[in-house]
């Protein structure tokens, strides 16, 4: 490597404040490194604190606010989502012309086949992993679905 040019590498690598450089030219490669001094100042942002209000004890409605939101968590929580094992394409029946496996307020039981996801040519069945009524159906047929996506919920 030609002298020139390992004495503009060093320019630069002075120039621009990176601390390493490595360079290969064919069979043949440089490598220049140098010591950055640790005394550079760093400001550390500061953290000011607003004062805030006292806070005041919750008005009835906010009480009876309350009340309704941990009655609405209780219900979610009782509920299930199927979530798709792959990405393909949603399907509600075996064909166009049949009825679909299952409906909003039906009961299904564990094993029961909920809809059939097409991936690379292959008809895969998802089925229920649990007893339950589905509540709501989250895709519509011949819709492209990914993996982990919630498809059903169950009650």
């Amino acid at each position: 490597m030609d002298l020139r040019k390992i004495k503009k590498l060093m320019e630069l690598l002075e120039e621009s404040g990176i601390a390493e450089i490595e360079v290969k030219e064919g069979e043949e490669s440089i490598k220049l490194s140098r010591n950055i001094s640790s005394t550079t100042n760093m400001q550390v942002p500061q953290i000011i604190q607003q004062p805030t209000q006292a806070s005041q004890p919750p008005t009835n409605q906010q009480a009876s606010d309350i009340g309704t939101n941990a009655d609405d968590n209780l219900k979610k929580d009782k509920r299930n989502t199927v979530n798709s094992p792959m990405v393909g394409t949603f399907y509600a029946s075996a064909s166009p012309e049949s009825k679909p496996f299952v409906t909003i307020g039906q009961s299904v039981k564990k094993g029961d086949t909920l809809c059939i996801l097409e991936a690379m040519k292959m008809m895969n069945q998802v089925q229920a992993e649990s007893d339950g009524k589905i509540v709501e159906i989250l895709v519509d047929n011949a819709e492209p679905v990914e993996f982990d996506q919630p498809l059903f919920v169950l009650e």
